[in-house]
Parts: structure tokens; sequence; C-alpha cells
């Protein structure tokens, strides 16, 4: 490796979806009869089958990774992989939307676009506070975004290169810097997606950044001129696939004045259900090496749905916020949604907790989701056993937010049953299962029925997590159409899966097998769609 340096060079009960009003959606890099297609599509506004109503989707056509997430003055900013020509990966350009609350989303219009060095692919961006950089000025910081120029042409080493744009209107245009690509690694086959943050004891920033099978470090002071610092795992943690879109932040340790740094890294394939997912490693940094404190797998989600996360920068509380997109590899650019491909999950906030000498990072959902509650439906304790289920009918079901608690003192007679089972249905028989086999310590998600499947074999699979429950369960699901989030014990478990039914559900049905449960109560509220279905200037 060879450091590149370049100088600056310049309201009612699960209530229906909500109408939206029609708008003109025009990509300046599409042919004119693709923006005819993308305005006639787009104008049926968000009333798609299986568009999600409360989780971010592109207005139109394809997206994948979250790229360049910072907060500054008021607003979130989430960019993402995005193709405007079609509902299948192509040419990556950067999207853009902006929020206030992390939940409601306003589009704005494409930030990057390719050029000659190549697509735009994944990175971050940062608040450049003391103007290191030179792109604005000691009383307007510049916003910076670090991205890969995947170049054109083919495959050779060398052809991931980073490169950088900066805004100083607050994110509304971007300038790419002259002097690009500021950093190439003429060794290696894959070296993309850096995510870059301010690191404070060493006043420098810091760039984590996949290389194939590892991750490398590098250190700047002005975010133009790199240095390489130090690599990391080339033998350690999962490798079935490519490492990808990793991340480092440090969490205090919850109950304590401990802190530890985390790295989270994403795999194309190799998944603990199949296909893509998160591993995430727990350890020390130092502003040069990250050294971790354990050295077996640990996966952030065990749904085959929760790909590419990586956190916001500059958060306004200091917490760490996630988003993952919510896809697999396996097959992506063929499930059956139109004219738009692919959500985001809900937002996430990631804690760090330690327990039976092991660091556990957790995740739940953000508290401004809370916002989006409308009336609730409540029920009772009771013993669930054969002949005796909990049913529920509703409309609504599939755009809802869920809490089921169970006792889980076995040695008091409370939770007897082989397995627990939450069942959704509809009319057409289709069912989505969320199962917790107590004999086998495991929860599961059987989306084999639930709808369309044929779209790929890799779809109608069992996933299974491992889930050794000692005490109460409590269980926290959100249901968006087309997708089921959830989060055993507050997140300590987490799960994310696509499902595409044919009809919404509408109904529930709560059941054991052989034995019984104490249901302690369940809650169910419906959510409100989050559209405001316009594209800002």
């Amino acid at each position: 490796m060879r450091n590149q340096k370049k100088n600056i060079a310049g309201g009612n009960w699960m209530g229906g979806w909500i109408v939206f009003s029609l708008f003109a959606f025009v990509f300046p890099s599409c042919a004119q009869k693709e923006k005819n297609i993308a305005h006639q599509e787009v104008s049926l506004t968000h009333q798609e089958q299986h568009r999600p109503q409360y989780h971010f989707t592109p207005q139109a056509m394809w997206m994948n990774d979250p790229n360049g997430m910072v907060y500054y003055q008021g607003e979130y900013h989430l960019f993402y992989q995005h193709y405007p020509d079609s509902t299948v990966w192509g040419p990556m350009h950067w999207g853009h939307a902006i929020s206030k609350d992390l939940v409601h989303w306003e589009y704005y219009p494409i930030a990057l676009y390719p050029d000659s060095l190549g697509y735009i692919f994944s990175g971050s961006a940062v608040v450049d506070w003391d103007n290191t950089s030179g792109f604005g000025s000691a009383d307007a910081p510049p916003l910076v975004a670090i991205f890969t120029h995947r170049h054109l042409g083919n495959k050779k080493r060398g052809f991931e290169s980073q490169s950088l744009a900066y805004s100083i209107d607050k994110g509304r245009s971007w300038v790419k810097y002259e002097g690009n690509p500021v950093l190439v690694d003429e060794n290696s086959l894959g070296f993309r997606d850096p995510k870059v943050f301010w690191h404070e004891e060493t006043k420098k920033w810091v760039m984590v950044i996949s290389a194939e099978d590892q991750v490398k470090l590098f250190s700047s002071e002005n975010l133009i001129d790199w240095t390489l610092e130090s690599e990391f795992g080339r033998n350690l943690g999962a490798h079935g696939g490519v490492w990808e879109c990793p991340d480092l932040f440090e969490l205090v340790v919850e109950g304590s004045d401990e802190t530890k740094w985390v790295m989270l890294v994403s795999i194309g394939s190799g998944g603990p259900n199949g296909g893509s997912a998160t591993q995430y490693f727990v350890g020390d940094f130092d502003g040069t090496s990250f050294i971790p404190v354990e050295s077996g797998i640990n996966w952030l989600d065990y749904g085959k749905d929760n790909y590419a996360g990586v956190t916001w920068y500059n958060h306004p509380d200091n917490l760490r916020v996630y988003v993952g997109w919510m896809s697999n590899w396996q097959y992506a650019n063929v499930v059956p949604t139109h004219p738009w491909r692919s959500a985001m999950t809900i937002p996430r906030q990631l804690r760090l907790q330690y327990s039976n000498n092991q660091y556990k990072l957790v995740s739940a959902p953000i508290a401004e989701l809370k916002n989006l509650r409308g009336d609730s439906r409540k029920i009772p304790s009771q013993i669930i056993a054969t002949g005796h289920d909990v049913l529920v009918e509703d409309q609504g079901l599939s755009q809802a937010e869920y809490i089921f608690e169970f006792d889980g003192q076995a040695n008091q007679g409370a939770l007897t049953a082989d397995s627990l089972v939450i069942e959704w249905s509809n009319r057409l028989g289709e069912k989505l299962e969320l199962g917790y086999s107590i004999v086998n310590n495991q929860f599961y998600i059987n989306r084999a029925r639930a709808g369309a499947v044929g779209f790929s074999d890799e779809f109608p699979v069992v996933q299974h997590a491992p889930l050794n429950n000692r005490g109460d369960l409590k269980v926290h699901v959100f249901m968006d159409w087309s997708s089921i989030e959830v989060f055993v014990n507050d997140g300590a478990l987490a799960m994310t899966s696509l499902v595409f039914p044919n009809e919404p559900f509408d109904r529930l049905r709560i059941f054991t097998v052989q034995g019984e449960v104490e249901m302690k109560g369940a809650e169910i509220w419906g959510l409100k769609a989050i559209w405001s279905n316009e594209v800002r200037d």
C-alpha cells in the first residue's frame, strides 16, 4: 500500500393507507422513455402492493446500502445506493432524504452521480467542524462525504478508490473534490465503503474500510491525505463472503463506567441463515489499531434481511442509531415489488451490555417510533394451551407494533410447552409463523407459506436464532406489510425478515404445541404512515 496524497484544488385503530398527492419524479440520468415510465408509475403514490408505510423506501427504482448518515443543524441525512433507471441494481448514485426525527422523511434530489472515475459506491459523511479540509470556513463548517468510486471497465486491482465531495449549504448541493481520488490501494481487488469519524484522543480523522477479506484503518488530519495505520480481521470472524460496509464506534458498557469499541462488518454471503448478514466485534481502539477482546462470531441480527447497516454520525444525544438495508443479495433483484425495490429497517439504538463473561451488542427500536402509535388493543393475561388459543381479527394487523409478554418461570409450571407460536394469516390461507421452540432453545421465522415465495429458492426457508431464555419472555414486533422485525427481551435477539403476502394479514393467532404458556399480557398499536410524497429542491 502506498499513501496517495492530493493537494486541495478547489388516527383510527389501524386505519387504512394514507392517500398522497401526485408528483413528477425526474432522474437527470434517465432516457426520456425511462422518465415517462417513472412518472406514470410513481404517480400511483405509496399505495402499491407490498409498499411499507412507515419504513423508508425510495420513491421508485432500485435502492440498497444506506450511506452518508450524518446529523447537522436539526436534520438527519440519509443517503443510499440508488439506480434511478431500473428496479434492479445498476450504475450507483447517492439518493438523498432528510428527516427531523428519524421517522418522517422527505425526498431530495440525487446528491451524487457517476462520473469519469466511476460509479458512486457506499461511504459516509461527517461534519468538518474545524474545517480541516478547507472546503468551508470556520463560521460555516462543511459537510464532507467520503465515498468509493467504482471504476468503469474490467475489474482489476485498484479499480475501487476513495473520493470526496462537500456541501456548504446544509447538504442541499454537493461539489466533488477536484483532486479525486484521494486514496487508492493498487494491491486490492476490493477496497470500498469507507466509514470516517473524528478520533478526539489523537486529533485525527479515522477511516475504517473494507479490503476483500479484512478491514484496513487509515488516519488523516485533513480528510485528504491518508496514512495506513493497521489491518484487522483476516483470520477472525465469519468469512463466508466478502467483507463490506464496516463501522467503528465507542459505547459505554451499561451499568458501568467502562467503554469499549464496537466494529460492524457485513458479509455478502455466509450469514447464519444463508446469504447476507452483519457481524460485530467488541474490543479496544487507540486511534491506530483495533484489538478484539473475544474471538467468536457474533451476529447483529439473525434474520435474512438486515444487511450493510451503519450508524449516524454526530447524533445530537450521542446515541448510536443504526439502520440497515432490508434485503439479501440472494434475491434482492427479484423480490416482487414495483415500481420500487427495497426498504430500510426501522432505526435502532445500539447498546452494549456485559453478562456471563461476554459483551453483547443489543438493538432496539428508537423511542421516536412511539409517535406513530394510534389506538391500542390490549390482550389480558391468560393461559395458552391446546384448545385455548388467542385469536385477534383486524384489518390493520400488517401495519402495526406488537408487544407480547410471557411468564418464563418454568419451575413454577408457567412455561411447559414444547413451542410457543405467534401466527399471522389472511383469508387466502397465507400464514407467517414467529415461534419459540422452548425445547430446542431457538426462535424461528417461517415464511414458507406466507405469500409470494417462488421468485427464489433461497426465500421460503425457516430462519432460526439461538435463545436460551431463563426468565420472562418479551417479544416486540414491527409489521409493515412486506416485513417483520422482531426484538426479543429488549433487543438481546433481533430478527429481520421480508414477507410478501398477497393480501395484508388480518388474523392473529397465539398458540402452543404440547403444553401451556402463561401470557402475562399483550398490546397492539396501529402505526401511522409517514410519507409526505414530494421531492424537495
